[in-house]
């Protein structure tokens, strides 16, 4: 149980940090420290992701969670990888949309599994 609650502690913390890099991005257009912000922000959400992959497989190998928690890590972290990539490459017009896949995808996969542990309750 404290495995699972740790897994759903860092989704939720990878789906906060990809939502205040959605706001710095906006600030982006009126303020000149929202850069600073936005790109410490990035490296968070990358931090943020590589603890749900950790989460995810120390509560798989040790038995108390599915396996595909530890695939959709891993398809956090390439897409949030391409999203760092893209952000330093400075192509808007991928790492916007980009950006609303993750934050869709995160946001999806934290109900779900909010969902599924109320159900199996």
């Amino acid at each position: 149980m404290a495995r699972t609650s740790f897994l759903r502690a860092t989704l939720f913390l990878q789906t906060g940090a990809v939502l205040l890099q959605a706001c710095t991005a906006g600030l982006l257009l009126s303020s000149r420290l929202a850069y600073e912000v936005h790109d410490a922000g990035s490296k968070v959400m990358y931090g943020a992701t590589l603890l749900y992959l950790t989460a995810a497989v120390l509560a798989w190998r040790t038995g108390g969670a599915s396996p595909r928690h530890v695939r959709y890590a891993l398809g956090f972290l390439v897409l949030v990888s391409a999203q760092v990539v893209t952000g330093v490459l400075h192509v808007p017009g991928v790492h916007v949309p980009l950006g609303a896949v993750i934050f869709g995808l995160s946001l999806l996969t934290l109900f779900r599994e909010n969902f599924q542990s109320v159900r199996h309750v």
